[in-house]
């Protein structure tokens, strides 16, 4: 599932064929995806004005002249694609429909964005924009990683006390929205915390290590495009390429990165995700 950098990197690639144009017109090929789509979804995005894209977590949110706000969840395998931008931003031409493609956005400017989902764990939903932030979806999260409200103090005190391994614990979206299984798999290698580490039991100063090490990983995946593994392409349909950065997702085996350490990394099964690490450099 796209995680943060992953999100960022489409919201930022849609913006400039969405913002400050119309919907001219939307074609919803199927009633529902994850959950159904709200009632009258095409007849109400038709002639709305995207006034901004943003993004909370692993949602974009679009926010129309409307005065509603649509919500976009990828899922597992959906994809946002622009085709036909006049701004030049994007070199593809209109492609064929597809069998997948299950929202059409088309734009006044000439754009067209398509949200393709073969496996339909995607989400998209109306709201309105004032009092966004109630929506079931959005109002049980926590604080961004890359926002001023994820600071050492929260970090410490959401820690504090708990028995739950810290990879449970930072993969918990009440205590740090966005984050991951790619993600907090590097930040830990990176503080060297081993992921079965009881979150409650890790020194005050090493959990507070943990918040510029999580911006800076999440910083140079979004640099890079987020990281392609299976279906994730950016709005433009070209891939993320963070991945040939991993220190260990995915490196089972291989020897570990850090300087002067001999150990490899090593993969172990929490709550059904694969963590990596190095029991050599993690403790």
């Amino acid at each position: 599932m796209p995680e943060l950098p992953e999100v960022e990197t489409v919201m930022r690639g849609l913006s400039p064929a969405m913002q400050g144009a119309v919907i001219a017109r939307a074609d919803v090929n199927r009633p529902d995806l994850r959950w159904p789509f709200p009632d009258n979804m095409a007849g109400r995005l038709s002639g709305a004005r995207v006034l901004g894209l943003r993004r909370r977590s692993k949602y974009i949110l679009a926010d129309l002249d409307t005065g509603e706000t649509l919500l976009i969840h990828l899922g597992m395998s959906g994809r946002m694609l622009v085709s036909g931008d006049p701004l030049g931003q994007f070199v593809h031409d209109h492609p064929a429909p597809e069998k997948h493609d299950h929202v059409v956005l088309h734009m006044d400017n000439g754009a067209r964005i398509t949200f393709n989902d073969p496996r339909r764990f995607g989400a998209m939903d109306l709201m309105q924009t004032a009092g966004a932030e109630n929506h079931k979806l959005l109002a049980v999260l926590g604080p961004e990683p890359l926002g001023n409200d994820f600071h050492e103090s929260h970090l410490i005190a959401a820690l504090r006390g708990r028995m739950m391994p810290v990879k449970s614990a930072l993969l918990d979206q009440k205590i740090v929205s966005g984050l991951g299984n790619i993600y907090v798999c590097e930040a830990l290698f990176r503080a060297k915390i081993h992921p079965r580490r009881k979150a409650g039991r890790i020194a005050e100063p090493r959990v507070a290590t943990l918040v510029p090490i999580i911006r800076q990983v999440l910083e140079e995946a979004i640099e890079a495009g987020g990281s392609s593994l299976r279906d994730f392409r950016q709005a433009d349909g070209e891939l993320g390429y963070f991945q040939h950065s991993f220190d260990v997702y995915g490196r089972e085996g291989a020897p570990c990165r850090a300087g002067g350490c001999t150990g490899e990394v090593r993969r172990i099964v929490q709550s059904g995700r694969s963590s990596f690490f190095c029991a050599q450099c993690q403790r």
